[in-house]
C-alpha cells in the first residue's frame, strides 16, 4: 500500500513544484518592478526571463510573441502579402537581392542591386531591412510607390505596384542536364513542396529524363507532411515514412505515403550536405532505407526533433520540440543530445559508442545518432577565408550589379565564364574598394604571438615570430592571383544570378560543381549504382 501511495504521490509532487516555481516567479517580478533603482521594461524583462528558460532545452524550441508572429508564418507557410521580393544591406545600401518570378517586383521591372531610396514618401537610406521590408507588406491589392537608384542610370526610377498575396517557390530549379539526368534543386519545405516535386519529376519524364538528381544541399528543412509528400513521389501507396514518438503517447503518430507514385524506379541520386537538415533527412533517409536513391555528399546536420506550435495568452505562440522523429529502418539521427548536457551548458554528440546499427530493406548497414552518411561521400567544397570574406563584403555582389547593367544578357549561363579580362576589371575596381581582412594564417601568428609572451618566449623568439607577422600581412593583389579560381566561381554565381536569378546561379556554376558531376557519373554507370545498392557479402 505504500508503495502505491508513493507512485501516485509523484505526479501531485511535480504540479506542486510548477505551481510553486510559477509563484515564486510572479512576486519576484512584482517585486524588482516595484523598488528596482532604474525604470524597467516589464516586456523586455519577462522576454528575457522566457528566452533563458527555452535555452536550457533546446535552440528549435522559441517563444515568439505577437510582434513576431508575421515573420514567423512566413517562414512556415512561405506566404505573405507584399511585393514579392527578398531585400538586404549591401556596403550600407537597402537592395534589392531576389525578386520573386511572377510576382509585383519582378513583373514591375525591379533589378537585382537595385537600391531602394524611399517607400511611398518615406525616405529609407540609412534604415535596417527590417524596416523597410515592414513598408513594403501590407493588405493584398493596395499600391506601393517605390523610388530606386540603378546603378549607370543618372535619375532614380519610379515603380508603382500593387501587393499580392505571395507564394515562394521550393524548388529553386529544375533542368534536364546532359541527354537524360533530370535536376531538381529543392531549397525550401514550405505547403505545396511535395506537389512542386511530383509535378518537376512529371515535366522531366516528359522532357527526356531517365534518371533524376534530387538536390537538398542548402536546405535546412520544413514540413513533415511535405517530406513524406516527396518520398511518395518515388515510393509506393501505404509505405510507412516516418514517426513521431514522444513523452506524451496521444502524440505519438506514423506517417505513410497516401498517394500513387510517378515513378518507383527511375534512378535516383540525392546530393546532401552538412546543412541538410530536418525534413530533408527524412526525406533523404527514407529513400536510403527503402534502397530507393544512393545518397552522395557529406553527412547531414543531424535534427531528429519535431516541433509543434501552440498558442499563448494575447496573440503569442511556443514552438516547441515534442517529439523525436524515427525513419522506416527505426532509426532516429538526432546528433546532439540535449538532455544530457555538461555542468558548464555544454551540448555533447552522441558518442559512437552509443550509435546502433540498422538496417534499410535490402540489409546494408546505416546507423543512428549522427545525421545521415551518404553512401558516396565527397569532401564539401570550401573557399579560403580570403574569398569567403570577399564575398561576405558585398563587393562581389557590387560588381555583379554594375556588370549586368553594362553587358546584355547571354543566352546561357551554362557557356558563360569569367574571362581573364573580366577579372583583370574586376581587380582593377578591387583596388580602390575600402576591403579590409584578415586571413586565419593572420590570425594563427597573433595568437602564436600571445603564446609567446604567455609563455614567457617572446623575447627569445621575438625576432623570427615579428619576421612570420610580416610574411603573413596580407595582399590584396596578390591574393586576388592566389585565389582567382575561387573568386571566379563567386563572380559566375553572383553574375549568374543577377541575370536569371536561381536558374542562371545553378547553371553558372554547374561546370563546377563536383557532387553533381559525379552524381552524374554514377547514373551513368548502372551497375555501379545498382551494387552501392546492394548489401555487402
Amino acid at each position: 500500500m505504500l508503495i502505491l501511495v508513493l507512485a501516485f504521490a509523484v505526479p501531485s509532487d511535480k504540479y506542486f513544484e510548477v505551481a510553486k516555481s510559477l509563484d515564486i516567479f510572479a512576486t519576484l517580478f512584482k517585486e524588482v518592478n516595484a523598488l528596482y533603482v532604474d525604470e524597467i521594461d516589464p516586456k523586455k524583462l519577462v522576454d528575457t526571463g522566457i528566452d533563458g528558460m527555452l535555452q536550457n532545452l533546446d535552440p528549435y524550441t522559441d517563444y515568439i510573441p505577437e510582434d513576431r508572429r508575421e515573420s514567423f508564418s512566413i517562414l512556415t507557410t512561405g506566404q505573405y502579402a507584399g511585393i514579392g521580393s527578398l531585400i538586404g544591406h549591401v556596403n550600407k545600401k537597402t537592395v534589392v537581392t531576389h525578386p520573386y518570378p511572377g510576382f509585383p517586383a519582378y513583373l514591375g521591372g525591379l533589378k537585382v542591386g537595385d537600391e531602394f531610396i524611399s517607400v511611398d514618401g518615406k525616405n529609407v537610406q540609412g534604415k535596417s531591412t527590417s524596416e523597410v521590408s515592414t513598408l513594403l507588406k501590407g493588405k493584398k491589392q493596395t499600391e506601393v510607390t517605390l523610388v530606386m537608384k540603378r546603378w549607370g542610370q543618372k535619375e532614380n526610377l519610379t515603380f508603382k505596384l500593387k501587393r499580392e498575396q505571395i507564394k515562394i517557390n521550393n524548388i529553386s530549379y529544375s533542368g534536364v542536364l546532359g541527354s537524360d539526368v533530370g535536376y531538381i534543386q529543392l531549397t525550401e519545405f514550405t505547403p505545396g513542396a511535395g506537389r512542386e516535386v511530383e509535378e518537376a519529376v512529371r515535366k522531366l519524364k516528359t522532357e527526356g529524363a531517365k534518371k533524376i538528381v534530387l538536390d537538398l544541399r542548402n536546405n535546412p528543412g520544413g514540413s513533415l507532411y511535405e517530406a513524406v509528400n516527396i518520398v511518395n513521389v518515388f515510393i509506393p501507396k501505404g509505405q510507412h515514412v516516418v514517426s513521431m514518438k514522444g513523452r506524451a503517447q496521444d502524440w505519438n503518430k506514423s506517417y505513410t505515403t497516401l498517394n500513387d507514385p510517378v515513378d518507383v524506379n527511375i534512378p535516383v541520386v540525392v546530393i546532401t550536405g552538412p546543412t541538410s537538415a530536418s525534413a530533408s533527412e527524412i526525406v533523404a533517409g527514407a529513400l536510403q532505407d527503402y534502397d530507393r536513391a544512393v545518397l552522395l555528399g557529406q553527412r547531414t546536420f543531424g535534427k531528429g526533433l519535431v516541433q509543434t506550435t501552440r498558442q499563448l495568452s494575447y496573440g503569442a505562440q511556443l514552438k516547441v520540440t515534442t517529439a523525436k522523429y524515427y525513419i522506416p529502418s527505426g532509426r532516429c539521427i538526432q546528433e546532439l543530445d540535449y538532455s544530457h548536457r555538461q555542468p558548464d551548458g555544454k551540448v555533447n554528440k552522441i558518442a559512437d559508442s552509443l550509435k546502433r546499427e540498422f538496417k534499410t530493406s535490402s540489409g546494408r548497414k546505416v546507423f543512428d545518432g549522427g545525421g545521415l552518411l551518404p553512401d558516396v561521400p565527397i569532401q564539401e567544397k570550401t573557399f579560403s577565408s580570403f574569398a569567403s570574406e570577399l564575398a561576405a563584403s558585398g563587393f562581389i555582389f557590387d560588381f555583379a550589379t554594375m556588370f549586368c547593367n553594362e553587358h546584355p544578357a547571354p543566352v546561357s549561363m551554362k557557356s558563360f565564364s569569367i574571362s581573364e579580362a573580366n577579372y583583370v576589371v574586376f581587380t582593377n575596381w578591387m583596388k580602390n574598394k575600402p576591403f579590409t581582412y584578415r586571413t586565419n594564417l593572420e590570425k594563427q601568428t597573433e595568437e602564436l604571438i600571445v603564446a609567446a609572451q604567455t609563455e614567457q618566449y617572446y623575447e627569445e623568439w621575438k625576432a623570427p615570430l615579428n619576421q612570420l607577422k610580416t610574411k603573413v600581412q596580407p595582399s590584396l593583389s596578390a591574393d586576388l592571383i592566389r585565389y582567382q579560381e575561387e573568386i571566379k566561381y563567386l563572380l559566375a554565381q553572383q553574375i549568374g544570378f543577377h541575370y536569371f536569378l536561381w536558374a542562371g546561379e545553378r547553371e553558372s556554376t554547374i561546370a563546377m560543381d563536383v557532387e553533381l558531376k559525379e552524381a552524374i557519373r554514377l547514373l551513368s554507370d548502372p551497375p555501379a549504382y545498382q551494387k552501392l545498392l546492394a548489401p555487402a557479402r
